[in-house]
C-alpha cells in the first residue's frame, strides 16, 4: 500500500531535510544564520513601508467590539507572525513544480520513494518556520508583555495548513513533469495571494459582504488563527478548524494518490 510505504520511510526523509537545509547554507559565510537574518530584513523593510510610509495600525476588536489600535511595534509583531505562515507556504508551492525536474537521478531508481520529495521541501520549510517562531517568541514578550496560554495552540492550528501545503505540492510536483509552463506563473500567483491574504490588514478591516470569500484563500485561516493564539490570546474558532482540517486531509489523500498515478509516466517525459 502507498501510504504504509510512505510512512515506512520517514528517517530518509529526515535525512535528506537535513541534508537539504545544511547544503543550503553550506560555504556562505554566516551559513545557517541566513535562516534567521533573511526573515528579520524582510521584516523590517515592511515595516518601514507599511508603517512608516504607510502609517498602517493594527486594529484589533475587543469583547465589546470596540477597535484596539495598536502602535508600530506591535504592528511589526502582527505583521512578522503572518509572513512566518505565508513563508510556510510560498516556499513548498514554488518549489514544488520542479520537485521532480531537480531530481532526474531518482526518477529512474526504482526503488526510491519520489513521493517523499514534496515531504522533504516541507520539512525544510518548515525548518526555516521553526527559526522565524524562535524569533518571534522572543520578540513577543518585550513588545506585548508577555506570551499568552494559547499559544500552546500552535500546532493544533498549523498542523492542518502543513497538511493542505503536502496534498498541494503532491499535485504541483507531478503537474510540473508533464506541464513545464506552471512553474512560470505559479510565482506570480502566490506574490498575488500574499497580498490578498490578512497579512498586511486584519480580515475585519475588509468590508462585511467581502469576509466570507476570504474562506477560499487557504492562506487565511491560519494567518488570523496563528495570531489569535500566539499575540491576541484568544482559541481559535474551532468550527472554522475542523471545516479546514477536514478540507486538508482530503487535498493531501488526492495529492498523494494523483502522484502516485501519475509518477508510473515521468520517465518517459523526462
Amino acid at each position: 500500500m502507498p501510504l504504509p510505504r510512505l510512512c515506512s520511510n520517514v528517517s530518509l526523509a529526515l535525512q535528506l531535510v537535513r541534508r537539504e537545509v545544511v547544503g543550503r547554507y553550506r560555504g556562505s559565510l554566516l551559513g545557517i544564520a541566513w535562516s534567521l537574518l533573511t526573515p528579520l530584513f524582510m521584516l523590517a523593510i515592511y515595516t518601514f513601508v507599511f508603517g512608516t510610509i504607510f502609517k498602517a495600525r493594527w486594529t484589533v476588536a475587543d469583547a465589546s467590539g470596540a477597535g484596539a489600535e495598536h502602535p508600530m511595534a506591535e504592528f511589526a509583531i502582527f505583521l512578522f507572525a503572518g509572513l512566518v505562515v505565508f513563508q510556510l507556504f510560498g516556499e513548498v508551492v514554488n518549489r514544488a513544480p520542479g520537485l521532480v525536474l531537480s531530481n532526474v537521478n531518482y526518477v529512474k531508481k526504482i526503488v526510491f520513494p519520489l513521493e517523499i520529495l514534496p515531504v522533504v521541501a516541507l520539512g525544510s520549510a518548515l525548518f526555516h518556520a521553526f527559526v522565524s517562531m524562535i524569533v518571534l517568541f522572543v520578540f513577543i514578550p518585550l513588545v506585548m508583555g508577555g506570551i499568552p496560554i494559547t499559544a500552546l495552540l500552535l500546532p493544533v492550528v498549523l498542523a492542518p495548513f502543513a497538511l493542505l501545503i503536502l496534498g498541494l505540492a503532491w499535485f504541483l510536483a507531478s503537474l510540473g513533469v508533464y506541464f513545464r509552463d506552471i512553474a512560470q506563473f505559479l510565482g506570480t500567483v502566490v506574490t498575488a495571494m500574499m497580498f490578498l491574504s490578512p497579512i498586511f490588514f486584519p480580515a475585519t478591516a475588509l468590508p462585511a459582504w467581502l469576509r466570507p470569500y476570504l474562506a477560499l484563500n487557504p492562506i487565511a485561516l491560519p494567518v488570523e488563527e496563528t495570531r489569535n493564539v500566539l499575540i491576541i490570546g484568544r482559541a481559535p474558532d474551532w468550527a472554522a478548524l475542523g471545516l479546514y482540517s477536514l478540507l486538508a486531509v482530503v487535498i493531501a489523500a488526492l495529492g498523494f494518490v494523483w502522484f502516485q498515478k501519475t509518477r508510473k509516466g515521468f520517465a518517459d517525459v523526462i
